[in-house]
């Protein structure tokens, strides 16, 4: 697909036209959405690769979850070819942007392709929404630009880059991101679930409103989120710039993303709300959770039950999943799937968890089922904290060609958030690594790993870390994250070959 870069835009700037604009990628060839092509990711990401990465971002001031200079919003979470999604951009003061679309993968260790490049666009100040009933923020943006996703733009993760155009050389330019995720029907041996619902349950914008933010409690019932809002900079772990409108997507799920691809596995890609549709779960081998998956709907733990019950393989390569129960509803224009409301937990808490946490955890009066029933252990207190990951059954075929020996630990590979109480009535679940971890560095807790096998000789692993992916690659712009005085080592050959032991056996 033919881009313009930044020189070309500015010569054009003449004929920009006002408001909001359409795009749509020429006609190309592509093959059946629904048509396996097990060599599309390689194929892919053969093509040039482009940094992605930004180079001038600024918050709104030290402690600012924003930057009003450029932010935006898009209209959906996924979208599939031939479907449109609008992104709405604001500038305080107005000035005239761009936006760079780029995919996110290996492309020969560059990290990125860029995709296509929109506008130049002549911004306008969005008003930030009041603050409305379950201290929701969501906005009602006018909408900058309408994409249409071109039928030969594979799924994947997708950033808009958004720079402002400065009219004098002398004059500086700002940037942040936006977020979507191309999906797509196609059969394929991996499911890639970003963890979108959590990003947005921790998004602090515009000043600090998350699910974790009212004054009754971090995790009190009847707290709203908004899909229609910016993503902040990230505010947990470390303070890395380079967050700035990509949700959590960049420090936990793309090292992943980059290792997957270089690898060349056959991997599509959806969001937490995709996995409302079971058809979803059908055409996929192996789903694999990743980083941080906390917030789910009960319809995505029934259907990924039903998909273990039918022969699904679910790799959760992330730690505090499915915890809280958040139903998805309409945003204020009635477009389905735009909110989350916290309404209880998965499981039930233990009465020292209550005693201990009772001025955080809830109040919930009815609990939504155990997780463990789809993971294998679950979310314990204390819920995060720092240790290594250990072997405990260094004969399994997971540590094939690891060389791990009992006792053998993975330095920092588990954090900044676990899981422990292993379902041990599960007759075919067995606890591959478990150790402990401290919480703000003394306090003690326990984390397990773990294995079991399904009804049609499938299997369902959690590596009970949030750093797995830690292990696996650092892509360009990648920080390795520092917690409660812990923090993992980098990729680790050990972390791969597991991983790969896993796909292997998985994808057979």
């Amino acid at each position: 697909m033919a881009v313009m870069d930044r020189r070309d835009f500015l010569k054009t700037s003449t004929a920009a036209a006002l408001g909001a604009q359409v795009f749509t990628a020429p006609a190309a060839h592509s093959a059946s959405p629904s048509a396996r092509q097990p060599d599309l990711i390689k194929t892919e990401n053969a093509k040039p690769g482009a940094s992605y990465q930004l180079t001038r971002m600024r918050p709104d001031g030290a402690k600012s979850f924003r930057s009003s200079v450029i932010e935006g919003y898009c209209s959906r979470q996924s979208a599939k070819a031939g479907e449109t999604l609008e992104i709405f951009v604001s500038t305080a003061p107005v000035a005239r942007f761009q936006i760079e679309v780029f995919r996110m993968g290996y492309y020969d260790g560059v990290g990125a392709r860029l995709m296509a490049t929109l506008g130049p666009f002549e911004g306008k100040t969005q008003p930030v929404p009041a603050m409305a009933e379950q201290r929701l923020r969501e906005c009602s943006w006018e909408a900058t630009t309408t994409l249409t996703i071109p039928a030969d733009w594979p799924s994947g993760v997708y950033l808009g880059r958004l720079s402002t155009l400065p009219a004098q050389a002398e004059e500086p330019y700002w940037q942040s991101y936006v977020i979507f995720i191309v999906a797509d029907d196609r059969p394929a041996d991996i499911l890639f679930q970003c963890s979108d619902n959590t990003w947005q349950a921790y998004n602090r914008w515009p000043e600090n409103e998350s699910l974790y933010t009212d004054p009754r409690a971090a995790h009190a019932p009847g707290v709203s989120v908004s899909f229609d809002r910016p993503y902040g900079k990230y505010v947990q772990i470390l303070d890395h710039p380079l967050s700035m409108g990509s949700g959590e997507f960049l420090l936990w799920e793309y090292p992943l993303c980059y290792w997957l691809e270089k690898e060349g596995y056959d991997v599509t890609y959806c969001s937490n709300v995709d996995n409302l549709d079971a058809a979803n779960l059908k055409r996929c081998k192996t789903m694999i959770s990743i980083g941080h998956d906390e917030y789910w709907d009960l319809r995505q733990y029934d259907y990924v039950k039903q998909a273990i019950a039918d022969g699904l393989n679910v790799l959760w390569l992330s730690a505090n999943d499915v915890y809280m129960v958040t139903p998805f509803t309409p945003n204020g224009q009635g477009q389905p799937n735009r909110r989350l409301t916290r309404e209880t937990c998965f499981g039930e808490f233990r009465e020292e968890e209550k005693e201990a946490y009772s001025k955080v955890l809830g109040p919930f009066e009815k609990t939504g089922p155990d997780e463990r029933d789809i993971i294998g252990a679950r979310t314990i207190v204390p819920f995060n904290g720092g240790g290594d990951w250990t072997c405990t059954k260094p004969d399994h075929w997971l540590f094939a060609g690891t060389g791990m020996k009992q006792g053998d630990s993975i330095p920092g590979l588990v954090g900044w958030e676990f899981h422990g109480e292993p379902d041990l009535q599960r007759p075919s679940l067995e606890v591959v690594a478990e150790g402990n971890v401290w919480a703000g560095g003394t306090r003690l807790g326990r984390y397990a790993a773990t294995i079991f096998e399904g009804p049609k000789k499938n299997f369902v692993f959690n590596a009970s870390t949030i750093f797995w992916s830690q292990g696996l690659s650092t892509p360009p712009g990648h920080i390795i994250p520092w917690s409660h005085f812990s923090r993992p080592h980098g990729p680790d050959e050990r972390v791969q070959r597991i991983t790969r032991n896993l796909l292997q056996r998985s994808l057979a």
